[in-house]
């Protein structure tokens, strides 16, 4: 699900890559990569991001040969990507408040799919004539909602005959291709998704949420595959919090701590260059992720960030009108309105991004992993203490 409005940044043998639309494991020349029909695809953007990780010595080659894009994914047309951008104008005219979306096209195409005007990956290749009418019907369409918008429909159309010849190898029917990949000789399959949970379309901080499911249902939806193929769900998540862009955010640190943070983890969205907004780890969220999710296991990533507090606080129950809540709140003014529960352990003081094994951890640190293990009843897998693939330790 998602397009290349979310950002994931991969450090190999130290080279950075930033990708978008592409699987994260593209990199590893073994991995074939699929890109699922939930996925929402801007065909400049993903060849745009294939040329970027692959000059400046990066070296990311053949990736052609080794990334399959489903037929039924929908197509991000540029004039999505400027609908978007008008769209997030007229809500701050009108309401003195925008959204905060990356201006991708992401919420414009999604809307075009479920009205049922999209175009899919499929209609490109077929009949480019009856696809050409589709698109300047769909163009005509957004003139007349937004008059000030400005659609070069002809070069467009030129530009997206030439992708069409550069992706007809990689496209499949996505259904075929994952049934065959399931039922084939026995291969491992690892599903990435867009965002995260708290920017569900169904499950998040709604409205300030991405157009999409990055819940563990999407996974089935998004590639067309059944729940009983679904084995491990692992849970990512920082050790603490961070958020891009608008909406509520309750263990927010508007302070040096949250400087802090914003500094030492480099919290930048690898997509706008905003800085990302930081704050403690929130176990009310993560209890609610968990809830929808199910996850196995969790990789707890970034620990080594908070290697300098003093102290370290951990969100663990929210009170609403002097009463503690069970339950995530689904809307927005009584989530702006939560007062979190702190739990303060102290800090450890040490550089651990050293540490490979649990036992080499700093007692203190080794509290704080089994803190977060005990209150989700979940198990910490992985632990990250530092960027690159090495700086990451086991537990099982």
């Amino acid at each position: 699900q998602g397009g290349n409005n979310a950002g994931h940044t991969v450090v190999v043998d130290s080279v950075e890559y930033d990708f978008h639309l592409l699987p994260s494991g593209i990199i590893n020349p073994n991995v074939t990569g699929f890109i699922g029909n939930g996925v929402v695809i801007h065909l400049p953007g993903l060849f745009e991001e294939a040329e970027k990780n692959a000059r400046k010595g990066k070296g990311l080659e053949g990736w052609e040969k080794r990334l399959i894009i489903s037929d039924r994914a929908h197509i991000v047309f540029d004039f999505h990507q400027a609908v978007d951008g008008v769209q997030e104008q007229q809500r701050q005219l009108q309401a003195g408040k925008n959204l905060g979306t990356t201006k991708k096209g992401i919420g414009p195409v999604y809307s075009a799919k479920a009205a049922r005007s999209g175009l899919r990956i499929c209609d490109l290749l077929s009949d480019f004539g009856d696809f050409s009418e589709r698109f300047k019907v769909l163009a005509q369409q957004y003139k007349s909602m937004y008059p000030t918008l400005e659609i070069d429909i002809d070069g467009e159309l030129a530009k997206l005959k030439i992708y069409m010849e550069k992706i007809k190898p990689m496209v499949q029917d996505g259904v075929y291709f994952m049934y065959q990949a399931l039922h084939g000789p026995s291969k491992k399959i690892l599903v990435e998704g867009a965002n995260a949970a708290l920017l569900d379309i169904d499950f998040g901080t709604y409205p300030f949420v991405t157009s999409s499911n990055c819940t563990v249902g999407g996974v089935c939806t998004g590639l067309g595959m059944p729940p009983q193929n679904v084995g491990h769900v692992y849970g990512v998540v920082k050790a603490y919090t961070t958020r891009v862009g608008i909406g509520a955010f309750p263990t927010e640190q508007n302070n040096e701590v949250g400087e802090l943070l914003q500094k030492r983890g480099k919290e930048v969205g690898v997509t706008t260059g905003r800085k990302r907004r930081c704050g403690w780890l929130d176990l009310v969220l993560l209890k609610y992720a968990h809830m929808i999710n199910g996850f196995t296991a969790l990789a707890l990533t970034k620990l080594d960030i908070l290697d300098v507090f003093p102290e370290i606080k951990v969100g663990v129950a929210y009170k609403v009108d002097n009463e503690l809540i069970p339950h995530f709140p689904a809307n927005q003014e009584v989530l702006q309105k939560v007062e979190v529960q702190y739990e303060t352990f102290p800090g450890w003081n040490t550089d651990i991004s050293g540490a490979r094994t649990f036992e080499e951890l700093p007692e203190n640190a080794q509290k704080y992993v089994r803190f977060v293990e005990k209150h989700l009843s979940v198990p910490v897998k992985w632990i990250g203490v530092g960027q690159s693939r090495e700086s990451m330790v086991q537990l099982f």
